[in-house]
């Protein structure tokens, strides 16, 4: 499975189980860089605003309206790549 593909994977996951992630996380279970990932999600939307900073645990640079919703549903935050390589296969 190439990259992008995996992407999007992780980002379908993400907003089925509407709960935010790390990018380090993310970036880890995919093999690529936290800077790479931010790269190829592209400019700020809801469906990505779940990817956030391990340290204050909201989206970088996103105004509200760019954020989901559901965004703060729950105070869980997938930090370990580890859940993402086993609930996904990666």
């Amino acid at each position: 499975m190439l990259v992008d593909e995996k992407i999007r994977v992780v980002v379908d996951y993400i907003n089925q189980v509407k709960t935010r992630c790390t990018f380090n996380a993310t970036a880890k279970a995919l093999g690529i860089t936290p800077q790479a990932l931010k790269k190829q999600l592209g400019e700020p939307r809801p469906e990505i605003s779940w990817f956030v900073s391990p340290t204050s645990g909201e989206p970088l640079r996103y105004t509200d309206s760019q954020k989901h919703p559901e965004l703060y549903r729950t105070a869980r935050i997938i930090t370990s790549a580890s859940v993402l390589e086993r609930n996904l296969e990666l």
